[in-house]
């Protein structure tokens, strides 16, 4: 599938159906503790749906009061939760604790399936990525689903890599890149890319993972900004300066609206200019995020301002 070959929206059920992981971040901080519905792909579903874009999320929760509240989350941003994500006896948990930078270090209490025979409708682009991509058995099954998508469909694929769930990484690189050879964008952290090739400059990351078959390739450097790569042209983007509140969802915001940013781009060429684009946009949407507390992502409308917070210091999206 080719980015400058995005199906007819008409042709779709959905524009986006995202398939991974929702949990609930319970975030302590010397202030206290408080609870987010979260997860790196119900994130994305999430963001996405705030932007206004027909969104559908696969996923596994419990009937409890956890699953109820990732529930009621994605309802307020009108993304669809599929048939088959109710399955679990209990909802995913992740303990976050905010460093006074506002960076986050996780800790998780999770599972992760899915139903064999579970049916998923058509969209324009599939997103995977996270937990959800590694875990068994519920990655083998993501990967099937993959596999089987309609012509036309759009394949991103964001890693997020959580070690401590891992295991060996020599493991976790093989399932990576089978993900990534079967995707058409790859957005990685610069953690999640020295993690999985601690061997190679960034550069060299992305020339690997363009190798294997990505038509774009994304690295964030929180701060720092991002570099958005294809075989013909590499940008730089400065990261958008604002006051940070915590980094919780800022890389997720930023897949979110690289994606919207590929959805209105549709059929044109993805030369410098566009890159450059597709590259503010998101940082846009990751500075906007880190300005307040928790996986709290922008609108149309915010993002279209532009508005941020005074006191600038650089958004970290990763």
């Amino acid at each position: 599938m080719s980015i400058n070959s995005l199906g007819n929206p008409g042709a779709f059920g959905l524009e986006v159906l995202v398939i991974g992981e929702s949990l609930v971040d319970v975030v302590s901080t010397p202030l206290g503790t408080t609870e987010f519905a979260g997860g790196s792909p119900a994130n994305v579903a999430y963001g996405l749906g705030r932007l206004g874009v027909r969104t559908g999320l696969l996923t596994s929760i419990g009937q409890d009061r956890h699953g109820r509240m990732i529930s009621r989350h994605l309802e307020n941003s009108a993304v669809e939760l599929l048939d088959g994500s109710g399955r679990e006896a209990r909802t995913a948990t992740s303990i976050a604790s905010i460093q006074e930078d506002g960076s986050a270090h996780y800790a998780f209490d999770i599972s992760w399936a899915l139903e064999s025979k579970v049916s998923v409708p058509e969209a324009q682009v599939m997103h995977t990525g996270s937990i959800a991509a590694f875990l068994e058995p519920g990655a083998t099954r993501v990967r099937e689903i993959i596999g089987s998508r309609p012509e036309g469909c759009l394949v991103t694929f964001d890693p997020n890599i959580r070690p401590a769930l891992l295991g060996e990484a020599s493991k976790a690189k093989e399932v990576f890149e089978a993900m990534a050879a079967m995707a058409d964008v790859v957005k990685l952290s610069d953690e999640d890319a020295g993690w999985l090739y601690p061997e190679l400059p960034d550069a060299g990351v992305v020339s690997h993972v363009l190798e294997l078959g990505a038509e774009l390739v994304v690295i964030t450097h929180g701060g720092e900004g991002s570099v958005l790569a294809t075989a013909a042209v590499t940008v730089d983007v400065p990261a958008v300066k604002t006051a940070v509140a915590d980094t919780i969802g800022a890389g997720d915001s930023y897949m979110s609206a690289l994606i919207y940013g590929l959805l209105r781009h549709g059929r044109q060429d993805l030369n410098e200019t566009a890159l450059r684009q597709l590259g503010e946009t998101a940082s846009r949407a990751a500075a906007i995020t880190v300005g307040r507390p928790g996986p709290n992502p922008p609108t149309a409308r915010e993002l279209g301002t532009g508005a941020l917070s005074a006191a600038p210091r650089a958004a970290a999206a990763r």
